[in-house]
């Protein structure tokens, strides 16, 4: 069978998230405010595991476990810190968060079950470029710089990537990010990037490699590598943004149609999610019972399958014993008169009789030629076989002749 090369998409029960934190100690950063949620009953519950030690890649990364209700839907979130860079102050980490049914971006966003929201811990970047998720981003002045930029993040961001292009320099209304007006399961998924009125050309060479274009005063929703299903540069296009402080309505639904489309699983993140599945360790009471009723179901039907296995194997045992028992009990039955003449000369027991005795004579034959049969010559003169009759000769009662005289009574020559 063929392998497909469609990619995986993500489940449209999971929520997935990975960035950077800038500064020292995130662990302690999530510690504290997970401590502060649990007890203003935000989440129900939080667990930090042990790393495993049989895996060495667990153990310079530090993992966190949280639990929560959303609309009274339990979402399990596990969070992966991992270890810090050269520098010691940047730590990657990779945010999974799934529900008991499909997502709803109007549910909280899991990054603040887990990270303070303040603007004081520096964990809102965008694992490519350390770009910023609740502000807008502005395009490099080099060119080259802003290629790689906008390709980087096609290519390997986890998050929905916008270019929003400024017809002319706003005001600082026009300057805040989108961020705030989508959707609370969407806030900490965009990177808005900001394109200034001489970078539109630039902008669009550099976007000409992935089949978008930016329209002039407008905005695009970059495709991911590969693109999902379903997506057209055109489709998700705004020709027109105006940035005064109103709300983008046009763009905003562009984003999260975009959202909604099954999205290619991107790098890493299929390990993620089997990670959030399997190495679970939050597990309520009732969760453990099911969790033991399923192990005994399990059990029980591998049991049977065994006892019926054996069953299976005991008949065919028994019905081979069977078969060898008729088959040498037909070996040990004569065959009938009727068949008796079918038995070929070659094989009927007077033959066998008679090469018997052929070879008996062969051997006193090669005795007596080599001198060996001398002294047991006056006892005991050969035969002569022929097929199917035999003849033989009697001592004589005087001396024995020598070869070639008289032949005694009853005395065959020698042919020898």
């Amino acid at each position: 069978m063929a392998k497909s090369h469609l990619p995986a998409t993500t489940p449209d029960t999971v929520w997935l998230a990975r960035g950077r934190h800038s500064g020292p100690a995130p662990e302690k950063t999530l510690r504290e405010n997970l401590r502060a949620l649990k007890t203003n009953g935000v989440i129900d519950d939080f667990l930090e595991p042990e790393p495993e030690p049989e895996d060495p890649a667990e153990a310079r990364e530090r993992v966190f476990e949280a639990r929560w209700r959303a609309a009274g839907v339990t979402v399990r979130a596990r969070l992966t810190v991992g270890a810090a860079d050269r520098a010691g102050d940047e730590h990657d980490w990779v945010l999974v968060a799934e529900a008991e049914r499909p997502w709803d971006p109007a549910w909280p966003s899991p990054a603040t079950m887990f990270w303070p929201e303040d603007g004081e811990a520096a964990w809102d970047r965008d694992g490519v470029g350390a770009l910023r998720l609740r502000d807008i981003n502005p395009l490099p002045r080099d060119d080259k710089a802003l290629r790689r930029l906008l390709r980087d993040s096609v290519r390997h961001s986890w998050s929905i990537n916008v270019v929003v292009h400024e017809a002319m320099t706003p005001d600082e209304r026009g300057r805040r990010p989108l961020s705030p007006l989508l959707p609370p399961g969407l806030r900490h998924r965009v990177v808005e990037h900001r394109a200034t009125p001489d970078q539109y050309q630039i902008a669009n060479w550099a976007l000409d490699d992935f089949g978008v274009r930016l329209p002039r005063g407008g905005a695009v929703v970059l495709p991911g590598t590969p693109a999902p299903p379903g997506y057209t540069g055109k489709d998700f296009s705004v020709r027109s943004v105006f940035l005064d402080g109103s709300e983008p309505r046009e763009l905003l639904d562009a984003i999260e149609r975009y959202a909604a489309l099954p999205l290619p699983s991107p790098e890493g993140a299929q390990e993620a999610v089997t990670a959030l599945r399997e190495k679970w360790h939050l597990v309520t009471l009732e969760e453990e019972l099911a969790h033991t009723r399923a192990l005994v179901e399990t059990y029980k039907e591998a049991l049977e399958a065994m006892t019926a296995s054996r069953d299976l194997y005991r008949e065919a045992a028994e019905l081979a014993h069977a078969a060898l028992a008729e088959t040498k009990e037909a070996q040990g039955v004569a065959p009938p008169a009727g068949d008796r003449g079918a038995q070929g000369p070659q094989d009927s027991p007077l033959h066998q009789l008679t090469r018997t005795f052929q070879r008996m004579t062969d051997t006193f034959r090669a005795k007596r030629a080599s001198g060996e049969g001398a002294s047991s010559a006056g006892a005991f003169t050969t035969g002569t076989f022929t097929t199917g009759s035999f003849s033989s000769g009697t001592p004589s009662s005087g001396a024995s002749a020598p070869d070639g005289g008289a032949e005694g009574p009853g005395r065959s020559r020698d042919p020898g």
